[in-house]
């Protein structure tokens, strides 16, 4: 649901390792502060000379640690799992509301009809 992820303020980091368990609502990447977009990740990362490893079999390119090395940060916004039960009880809430509000429009309309 798209309400979801804004029943609360979400985490901002730059720690590429994010809990395992937590939400992760989106990511980014800047340079000097400032938005990059993927057209120019993709150019710098063409770049990226191939590491070679044994037997001369070209190494796997650790991409975050090379663009940070070259002064890119990369920003995840995201939910961590303690917020849950958080999450529920809002939704809960508002959903009872909801049926609440939606039952006494209905014997509105049954009782003004009925009459």
């Amino acid at each position: 649901m798209c309400l979801r992820e804004h029943y609360l303020t979400p985490l901002l980091t730059s720690n590429p390792n994010v809990p395992g368990s937590a939400w992760i609502i989106s990511q980014w990447w800047t340079k000097g502060g400032k938005p990059v977009s993927q057209s120019v990740l993709s150019q710098v990362l063409q770049g990226a000379p191939q590491l070679a490893g044994k037997g001369g079999i070209p190494q796997a390119l650790n991409v975050t640690q090379y663009l940070n090395q070259r002064g890119y940060t990369q920003w995840t916004s995201y939910q961590p799992a303690g917020r849950f039960w958080p999450f529920q009880w809002i939704e809960s809430g508002w959903l009872l509301a909801l049926s609440l509000l939606l039952i006494a429009a209905t014997v509105w309309l049954v009782r003004r009809r009925a009459a």
